[in-house]
């Protein structure tokens, strides 16, 4: 009997790590903006920072967007 449960026991782990799909995460290498480029797929995107799950093309880019988001607003005239 104990032998038969230990088999069921070993068969049923081994179905699930067999069967659970693996996420690789990447090392990291995060630049002070919290991005890095995308060598695989090409591009810049970002995981921390003011940019969290934004992709761009390049870090210039990314860059050109962070100077605009830094800029105070201009002084409008107001129309009466």
């Amino acid at each position: 009997m104990i032998p038969q449960v230990a088999f069921a026991a070993l068969l049923c782990v081994s179905t699930l790590l067999l069967t659970t799909p693996r996420s690789h995460a990447h090392s990291g290498g995060l630049d002070s903006h919290g991005c890095h480029h995308d060598r695989k797929h090409g591009g810049y995107h970002c995981h921390q920072g003011p940019f969290t799950g934004e992709s761009f093309t390049s870090k210039r880019e990314m860059l050109d967007a962070l100077a605009v988001q830094n800029q105070p607003p201009k002084d409008i005239p107001i129309k009466v």
